[in-house]
């Protein structure tokens, strides 16, 4: 009678896929290490700030560096609230930064629906030119754009600031890209349903692109309440200043000494811009990301 003796399969050695793992942990932590990093670089400024506004001026300045403040005293605050007209100057850069934001993506709308779904002689020339600007350093353009918002006597006025800076390029290359990954069988479905451009744009189109137009929005949100080289040429009427121009006039009315009360001001400037990033950074990068396969 034979016996069956079972043979034991080769196992293969673990040395390669220890390995492996081992350099994917290392890969692993090197991110993690530079995201810390790159986190740090850009939050210090911000939390040294925040502490600093909560500060006398003899703990600004006292060495060893004091990070954090002896109390949470608001006092810094109210100064700013007393030497700045802080609700006219809040209500100002919300009132820009809504109406400028909103015509931008408007017109943005507008130029890519047309750049996409019409046909009409050089539109491809017409796209070379909003690429193009997006090359234009906005520097340059100042000159020209004072020239003829004084000549039109629009200097010390809303329009003023608004007006030059309303044709987006890059919200015109954001929609493009994106319109040009939408269904077309929709479009055309709704054609033949009797929809004009009008109907299908705010039907079918903008619904179908809410990511994009919420990345637009907040790029445009952002420039225009951080603006502060185009209003400060154009406005000197402290009735009709944005609160980064506030920041301006709170230096020539207190001096650059008390740096406790200009970092206060400086947090009520950044904070509601700020939290609207935080709240729609998601959307942001989904917009971005939103045909950048598409040629």
């Amino acid at each position: 009678m034979s016996v069956l003796v079972p043979v034991r399969a080769k196992v293969p050695a673990a040395g390669p896929a220890r390995r492996a793992a081992r350099r994917r942990a290392g890969a692993d932590a090197a991110s993690y290490v530079t995201m810390i990093v790159a986190v740090a670089i850009m939050s210090v400024p911000l939390v040294w700030m925040l502490f600093a506004s909560f500060k006398q001026p003899s703990e600004l300045y006292s060495l060893p560096l004091q990070w954090l403040p002896t109390s949470l005293d608001p006092a810094n605050y109210a100064q700013v609230a007393d030497t700045l007209p802080i609700g006219r100057l809040f209500l100002n850069s919300l009132g820009l930064t809504v109406v400028g934001a909103s015509l931008k993506m408007l017109l943005g709308l507008c130029c890519a629906y047309a750049l996409v779904f019409l046909e009409f002689p050089f539109k491809k020339a017409i796209f070379a030119l909003v690429i193009f600007a997006l090359l234009i350093p906005a520097q340059i353009t100042i000159i020209p754009n004072y020239t003829l918002v004084a000549s039109l006597g629009w200097l010390n006025t809303y329009q003023g600031v608004l007006v030059p800076g309303l044709a987006s390029a890059f919200g015109t290359f954001l929609f493009r890209q994106h319109f040009l990954t939408l269904p077309a069988s929709i479009l055309e479905a709704a054609q033949l349903d009797g929809a004009g451009h009008w109907r299908r744009l705010w039907g079918f189109v903008i619904p179908m692109s809410l990511p994009t137009i919420a990345a637009v929005g907040l790029v445009s949100m952002v420039a225009e309440w951080n603006d502060y080289l185009w209003p400060f040429l154009v406005i000197d009427n402290a009735e009709l200043m944005t609160l980064p121009l506030g920041l301006t006039l709170l230096q020539n009315v207190d001096g650059m000494n008390n740096w406790g009360v200009l970092m206060a001001a400086t947090v009520l400037v950044t904070a509601p811009i700020l939290a609207v990033f935080l709240v729609l950074q998601r959307r942001l990068v989904a917009g971005l990301t939103a045909g950048a396969v598409t040629g």
